[in-house]
């Protein structure tokens, strides 16, 4: 696949997952955000929990179990660190999620994916 189309299809997948969680009673907070050690592709809150969130967008649901990775929540992780004390709030809690998507199938949340 080349380059473009999987960034158009990435865009898609978060705008996806934004309107999902939204639905679920979280606020996005931020999107797509750019640091020195990688991207988080949302940023989302619901009371004082704020998520990190990696969204994974596969052709099938069989590709659902390999879009997430050590190597990849590792990277995220890494941007985390950049830009956490800019969104969690005194006393909240922050986590790393991953939303896994894929067509005809409901978004798949995996709460809490990175505990190094």
């Amino acid at each position: 696949m080349n380059r473009q189309l999987a960034e158009k299809r990435g865009c898609e997948g978060e705008t996806r997952a934004a309107l999902w969680l939204t639905a679920k009673g979280w606020r996005i907070l931020a999107k797509r955000v750019k640091t020195p050690r990688g991207e988080i592709d949302l940023i989302a809150r619901r009371g004082t929990l704020v998520a990190f969130i990696e969204v994974k967008w596969r052709r099938s649901r069989e590709q659902l179990d390999q879009a997430n990775d050590e190597y990849r929540l590792c990277r995220v992780a890494a941007a985390v660190e950049c830009v956490a004390h800019e969104y969690a709030q005194n006393g909240g809690d922050i986590r790393i999620d991953v939303i896994l998507l894929a067509p005809g199938t409901l978004p798949r949340h995996i709460a809490n994916a990175w505990q190094p």
